[in-house]
């Protein structure tokens, strides 16, 4: 099947903290259609990703990049007309995604017509109890996702979704999320790069292929991150991709024994076959 274009996530796609992975940025470079890259961070502003794809080398600007917080900012022009007071629960990015939908950002919950909860590794307690008193009253509240953890350096430390929960367990209420695995992510990478019939790229099942699935999308799921070929057989079929592959060669037409067993796991599990025999094969190829 022809693509039109990329929906491509970034860690443990296009790079693992500060390297590229294997092949990412040639495969990338050279495809022919629009590529778009899709995070759920919402702390980055789209030009700060923008440059670090360009430091690994890529032709990347910041109309490239969507983020879950311009998607979080797009779905509130929803839900509250432009210019409304928004009450602000994140960094930059967030910040600059309410500012370019026309919105008001205002400090207190009082004078909030609306609430947009993000990352922020600068999150106080102040901050989470000003988001549950404007959320108590009954104003509509956006997330820009619900992913419970971020790497860092150091290790695996609070994302957004811990965040989100405090709050959640304040007010007995729960937000409106538009990061993956949800759909509205998605629909704005669409109406960014106008593509008819997009290819999702990602390494976790739970997220980027979810996403894919929920927006009715193609997807491929490269086996540079998260996820791994062994995930795929007790995972539920809104996580199954359509196609599954070790990298992102096979965008370059690569194929080899890895990556033909593979895509016929990924087919017969969504088809409902056996997939036994496909397994041995994968248990025997030193790749596996």
């Amino acid at each position: 099947m022809t693509y039109d274009g990329l929906f491509v996530d970034l860690d443990g796609v296009v790079y693992r903290s500060e390297h590229a992975v294997p092949h990412a940025v040639e495969a990338l470079s050279g495809y022919p259609g629009r590529v778009v890259f899709v995070t759920n961070n919402a702390s980055r502003t789209p030009q700060t990703v923008a440059s670090q794809l360009m430091a690994l080398g890529l032709s990347v600007s910041a109309d490239d990049v969507v983020t879950s917080a311009q998607a979080a900012a797009a779905h509130l022009t929803t839900m509250v007309g432009v210019g409304a007071r928004v009450l602000v629960v994140g960094a930059d990015g967030l910040l600059e995604a309410i500012q370019e939908c026309g919105f008001q950002v205002v400090d207190h919950a009082d004078d909030a017509d609306a609430v947009v909860q993000g990352f922020s590794p600068a999150i106080t307690w102040a901050d989470l109890a000003e988001a549950s008193y404007a959320v108590a009253r009954g104003i509509p509240w956006v997330a820009s996702n619900t992913d419970m953890s971020v790497p860092t350096a150091r290790g695996i430390a609070p994302g957004t979704g811990t965040f989100v929960a405090a709050v959640t367990a304040a007010t007995s209420v729960q937000p409106v999320v538009t990061g993956k695995p949800h759909r509205p992510i998605m629909e704005l990478a669409r109406a960014r790069s106008h593509s008819l019939n997009p290819l999702v790229v990602g390494d976790r099942l739970d997220t980027d292929i979810a996403a894919a699935n929920a927006a009715g999308m193609d997807s491929l799921l490269v086996l540079t991150g998260v996820s791994r070929w062994q995930d795929l057989l007790a995972a539920p079929a809104e996580q199954l991709p359509t196609k599954v592959a070790p990298d992102l060669r096979v965008l370059d037409g690569h194929t080899d024994e890895m990556t033909r067993a593979l895509q016929d796991l990924v087919d017969g599990l969504r088809a409902g076959r056996d997939v036994g025999p496909v397994v041995d094969v994968l248990h025997q190829l030193p790749q596996a």
